[in-house]
């Protein structure tokens, strides 16, 4: 055997050992659950709790039918969801939503559109009122804040679960010799 083709050989086998962990990973991942809905009692005792704790916030704490109403306008509305990626999987978002994660936002204002009225986001709308306020004493217009858990447990069918794509392993997508 020619070392050119030894070492294609070894590059395909270590593809597949490569996919073979991978798949076998992807196997012994349990499968992602979406919480959320009046139909989940964990999500309902949740929202129980944020609702409870006191609103320590200037911003609005905004209900499910002015979050409707907002989302009717989305031509002058921009919702921003300051929660990380899975938690948008997990807990769903908003169809017109710019993602910021809420550790960055005053590193991202300038990228924030002005003239738009903006509707901050998270699971219990607690970061989202602090970065209501946050918009709001930097110039923007800000509704107020809402939580995507609150809102769908509320009765709002305007959520969206977003479903991750799977990852493809490595070997089905490796070239043919």
């Amino acid at each position: 055997m020619t070392a050119h083709r030894f070492l294609l050989a070894a590059l395909l086998a270590g593809a597949f050992v490569s996919a073979s962990a991978q798949d076998a990973a992807l196997k012994s991942t349990p499968p992602i659950t979406i919480a959320g809905g009046a139909s989940d009692p964990a999500a309902v005792k949740r929202v129980q709790e944020s609702l409870d704790a006191p609103w320590k916030y200037k911003s609005k704490r905004l209900s499910k039918a002015e979050v409707d109403a907002l989302l009717a306008k989305s031509d002058s509305v921009i919702f921003i969801d300051l929660r990380q990626p899975a938690e948008f999987i997990q807990f769903g978002t908003f169809p017109v939503f710019l993602s910021v994660q809420n550790s960055d936002l005053e590193k991202q204002l300038a990228w924030i559109p002005r003239d738009r009225t903006i509707v901050t986001v998270s699971n219990h709308a607690q970061r989202a009122g602090a970065a209501a306020d946050l918009l709001t004493a930097k110039g923007f217009k800000v509704a107020g804040a809402t939580g995507a858990e609150e809102y769908e447990v509320a009765g709002g069918t305007t959520v969206a679960h977003l479903v991750p794509r799977q990852r493809v392993a490595a070997a089905a997508t490796a070239p043919k010799p």
